[in-house]
This record gives structure tokens, C-alpha cells and sequence, in this order.
């Protein structure tokens, strides 16, 4: 297959966001809404539910913890390779195949007998979500005009931050009710609606064929399977020497893709010079320790919730409101502040408090512990959220020459996927660690004659664990915090790394160079003219737009609103200087 390279005619439906059979693209974006909402919901809506899946499947942490992991892994591989399939045969129809297999799957999650059976459901889940997922930005940006892009993604992105609040009180609601089976119940009626709203409503758009690269995807998917199912089994086989192959097979294999990516002469599934920019590559370094963090607090809080200070999932779930509501709160303030103050500042903050709070979490889990002094770290964390997404994301991609925009966003969603699996997977062997290691020390306290605890607990009972536990099970879910916070030390030092980018608010004194491009800027032509302005199709034939003024803070996809540059699309083997417009 040959790349399209055609630009669009003064018909073509691309040009100035028009939709091909005149369809309002309102309710094209608010079809999408629901099908994105739900695959956010159920990202979120499962942990409130370990506790209830751990009993209710007679199975043990590591293999809930899979559950999770399993959803993760199988939603990242694919993502990038998704995209272009969106290209080639349509997004509409892209998206609507990912929502049918997303549906069924969630019905096969809610019948399954066995953990095994929920994982591997949970697996043909996640690839359908992948599927989904590109395909929303996609259509919002090849059928909004320029002058409405930055609203209609402004709608797209606070999708995330309403399903950070409503997934786990949802789970909290339907676990307590109807038990754990319909929180996957529950997408079967959403995503029929969804599918006929979305055949309804979502146009047909224009196609354009690529070469897809095969052996990437094979050598990402199993470099990344054998690094997380290594790092997640390894407690549980003593840390042999198969799970240190494994772990070494996985890096390697990993190696060895980003070699391939590099030498890759068609259409690499990851374009190696996205990284040539200095603040993309931190970014993602950031973002990859924000997915680490944000998927790996999630359980460990939860269980300490529902096990040691003995709340239903429902009142476990209202815990993170603080979060939501804080972090929604600032979302526009500290986007308007994106735009004018030096990023380093704003997500340093962020990253410093968000790290802080995770630490105080842990420091004062306790079955003593108040809801007031859960709720406090809680809140500051939901403040150190606000100050950490839309400066990190609009960061990352402001300085991307336009042709690479989708592909860069599509790399930046990946990445904080793959910190999304590996959080999944080093929690929960940390989480496993620490109940084996707490517990240990717990029965050496015991009187004499005593029967010690047993980590087996865990699974005869839903609900509060016997008084003897609820102790070291805490420290062991307060220890498990740690480790996400001290990987946000690695996002802070990325974050205070990024160079001042050139738009309005970081006007660099006269004379002085650029700081990731020493080169001065050539005249624009007349394809950066119509880029700028809307009516420019890249040449690798991807819509995405990534960068600019990001109109809704604290979302978790790469978004980005208007784009503003005006620079030129410089050749692939030299950066990009823009002007500072």
C-alpha cells in the first residue's frame, strides 16, 4: 500500500472542518462522548471493586490485580497502530467496531465463572477500547472548523475529569446493590446506545491508505508483555531466575523496537523524531510517571478503604470526590496560566504536590485513621492533578511541526499507558510484598499458641478484615503508596527540565536562541499558511491536531485545542522553530 501524499481541493470536506454530508458536528461529538465516557468509566470503576472480585472469585490479590493489568496492556499495544487504521478505513467505522467488541466483552466480563475467564475478557476489553479511542479526537478534528476546534475538544477532554468522579462512585453504588458483575453489566445497555447514536450521527469521512509496520507491533507487544507479566509475577515465583529472564527478555525486545524504529524506512509505528524535540520527550518522561501513579494508587487506597477502615464501596468511592472536585475546579485557571507563565513552574508545583500528598496518604493509613484525615491528602492531591495535565500536555507537543501532531499525540497517549500498565504491575507486586511482610511481623507479636494471620484472609471475607489485621494490612497499603510517589520525583525532575517554549507569554529577549532549535526561522509557506488556518492535510495523511492553547485542563488524553503555530513543517531530519505569534 502507498502513502497518501494529495493535499485537499477546495471540495474536500477536511478543508475548513466541514462534515461530508452536512451533518451537524455537535451530535457527531456528543455520540462519541458516550462511547469515550464509558471506556473511562470502566478504567476507573474496577478498582472500587478488587475487594468484591477477590471473594467473590475465590482468588488472591495478584490475580485481581491481572484484572486490571490485563485491560492496560491489551488497550496500549494497539493504540498507536488504531489510529491509522482510523485513516485507512474510516473512523466511524473504526470506532464502531471497537464498540461492539468493547460491549460484548463487557458482557463476557460480568458472566465470567473464573479470574481467569474476567482476564481474558478484560483483555478483548482493552482492544476495543484501543480501537475507540483515537477515533474521537480524530472526528472532532477533521469535522470542527478551526475557530470551534478548541471548544469541541474543551467538551471531548472534560469527559475525564466528571468519569475520575463518577466511575468509582458507580462502582461503588452497583457493587453494594447488585455485586461486582454489573459494573460490566452496565456497558452492555450504553454501548447499544451508543452504537446507534454513532451510526446516526457520525459522518463517513474521507480515507487514505498506509504501510502498517507489522514488525513493530509485534516486537512492542511482546516486549511489553514480558516486562509487566514479569514484574507482576515475581512475588508470587520468589523472584527466580525465569522471572529475571523475562523481565531481561522484555527489555531487550523493547531495545530492539526502538531500534527497528529507527531504521524503518516505510512508516515506523513510532517516528523517533517526535524525540528530537527536547520538551516531547520530557513531557512524555512526565506523562509515563503521571500513568504510573494515577493507576497505581487506585487499588491499594481502595482495599485500604473497604479492608481496614471497614467503609462499603460506596463510602470508599466517595474518598476520591475531594480529588474530582478540586482538580475541576482549577482545570480552567490553571489552563488560562499555561499560556503565560514557563511550564516548569506550573508542573513542578503540581508534580511536588501531588508526590507530598502521596506520602501523607501513606504516612496516616491507618483503621484509626479519621475520613477527614483521608480526605485531606486527597484534596491536595486533586490540586497537584490540576496544576500537572494541561501544562504537561501542552508542553509536550506546542513545539511539533504540524505533520507530526497526530503522531505525536498518539505517542503521548501511548506512553501514559504504558506507565498506566507498569504502575498496575509494580503495585501490585509491592502491595503483595508488603501483606506477606506486614502480616509476618504481625504474628511475631502474637501470644504464644496463637494461629498467625494469614494472608488468605483476604479472600473468605468481603468487607473488613478481623481486628488482628486491619493494623498491618493498613502499613501495607500505606507502603504501597510510596512507590507512586516517589516515581512522581522522576516526572518533577523531567518537568524542571523543559525548556521555555516559544508562544505568547515566553517571548524570549531579542538576540537570544531558541531553546531547542538554534536555527532561524524560514518564511512561511503557503501549506504552513493553510495549516495554520485549517485547510492543510499533513502528508502522512493523519488529522490529529496536538498542541496550542488547551481550552480544558486537567483531562488525561493529550487533547490540545487550538492550534496556534504558524511555523513551517520542516523536513524530518531537522526541527521546527516556530514564531512566537
Amino acid at each position: 500500500m502507498t502513502e497518501s501524499t494529495s493535499k485537499p481541493t477546495a471540495a474536500d470536506p477536511l478543508a475548513g472542518g466541514q462534515n461530508p454530508d452536512g451533518r451537524n458536528p455537535w451530535l457527531a461529538l456528543w455520540a462519541l462522548v458516550l462511547g469515550f465516557f464509558m471506556i473511562l468509566i470502566d478504567s476507573t470503576i474496577v478498582s472500587v471493586a478488587t475487594d468484591s472480585i477477590m471473594v467473590g472469585l475465590q482468588t488472591d490479590l495478584n490475580s485481581v490485580v491481572w484484572v486490571t493489568s490485563a485491560y492496560l496492556l491489551a488497550y496500549v499495544v494497539p493504540l498507536l497502530v488504531s489510529g491509522r487504521l482510523g485513516d485507512q478505513f474510516g473512523p466511524k467505522n473504526i470506532y464502531l467496531i471497537g464498540l461492539v467488541i468493547f460491549t460484548l466483552a463487557s458482557a463476557w466480563c460480568g458472566l465470567s465463572g473464573s479470574v481467569e475467564m474476567l482476564i481474558a475478557a478484560r483483555a478483548v476489553q482493552g482492544l476495543g477500547a484501543a480501537l475507540m479511542t483515537p477515533q474521537t479526537m480524530a472526528v472532532i478534528t477533521r469535522t470542527f472548523p478551526p475557530a470551534k476546534r478548541g471548544t469541541a475538544m474543551s467538551l471531548w477532554g472534560s469527559v475525564a475529569g466528571i468519569a475520575i468522579l463518577v466511575g468509582p462512585l458507580a462502582g461503588g453504588f452497583l457493587v453494594d446493590n447488585f455485586g461486582w458483575e454489573w459494573i460490566f453489566f452496565v456497558n452492555v445497555p450504553v454501548g447499544v446506545v451508543a452504537f446507534v447514536l454513532a451510526m446516526q450521527l457520525v459522518p463517513q469521512l474521507p480515507t487514505h491508505r498506509h504501510r502498517f509496520d507489522v514488525l513493530g507491533i509485534v516486537l512492542s507487544a511482546v516486549g511489553l508483555f514480558l516486562l509487566t507479566f514479569g514484574l507482576q509475577e515475581g512475588q508470587k515465583n520468589d523472584w527466580d531466575a525465569r522471572i529475571w529472564l523475562m523481565i531481561g527478555g522484555g527489555v531487550v525486545v523493547l531495545i530492539a523496537f526502538i531500534g527497528w524504529q529507527a531504521i524503518c524506512k516505510t512508516e515506523p509505528l513510532m517516528s523517533l523524531a517526535l524525540f528530537r524535540d527536547r520538551n516531547f520527550s520530557l513531557g512524555n518522561l512526565g506523562i509515563a510517571t503521571m500513568g504510573f501513579a494515577v493507576t497505581g494508587m487506585a487499588i491499594p487506597l481502595m482495599l485500604f478503604a473497604q479492608k481496614s477502615m471497614g467503609l462499603s464501596p460506596m463510602r470508599a468511592a466517595l474518598l476520591m470526590v475531594p480529588l474530582a472536585v478540586t482538580s475541576g475546579m482549577l482545570a480552567r485557571p490553571v489552563g488560562m496560566l499555561t499560556d503565560r507563565a514557563h511550564p516548569r513552574y506550573i508542573a513542578g508545583f503540581g508534580f511536588t504536590l501531588t508526590s507530598l500528598a502521596l506520602w501523607w496518604l501513606g504516612a496516616v493509613a491507618s483503621p484509626t485513621a479519621s475520613v477527614v484525615q483521608i480526605l485531606l491528602p486527597i484534596a491536595v492531591m486533586g490540586i497537584g492533578n490540576a496544576f500537572i495535565w494541561a501544562p504537561l500536555s501542552a508542553t509536550a507537543t506546542r513545539n511539533l511541526p504540524l505533520r507530526l501532531a497526530g503522531a505525536g499525540a498518539g505517542v503521548y497517549n501511548m506512553t501514559r499507558q504504558v506507565g498506566a500498565v507498569l504502575g498496575s504491575a509494580a503495585v501490585g507486586v509491592l502491595m503483595q510484598n508488603q501483606i506477606q511482610s506486614k502480616l509476618a511481623a504481625a504474628a511475631r507479636q502474637l501470644p504464644a499458641g496463637s494461629p498467625p494471620p494469614s494472608p488468605e484472609a483476604l479472600q473468605t471475607a468481603r468487607g473488613p478484615l478481623p481486628a488482628p489485621l486491619r493494623e498491618p494490612f493498613a502499613q501495607a497499603m500505606g507502603h504501597s503508596l510510596w512507590l507512586p510517589a516517589a516515581v512522581l520525583i522522576v516526572g518533577l525532575i523531567a518537568v524542571l527540565s523543559f525548556a521555555r517554549p516559544a508562544h505568547v507569554g515566553h517571548r524570549r529577549p531579542a538576540g537570544s536562541s531558541d531553546a531547542t532549535d538554534p536555527r532561524s526561522p524560514e518564511p512561511a509557506s503557503a501549506e504552513a499558511h493553510q495549516a495554520a488556518a485549517g485547510h492543510y492535510q499533513p502528508a502522512d495523511g493523519r488529522h490529529e491536531v496536538a498542541g496550542g492553547r488547551h481550552e480544558a485542563a486537567g483531562k488525561h488524553e493529550v487533547t490540545a485545542g487550538r492550534h496556534e503555530a504558524t511555523g513551517v513543517a520542516a523536513p524530518s531530519d531537522a526541527p521546527t522553530r516556530h514564531r512566537a505569534d
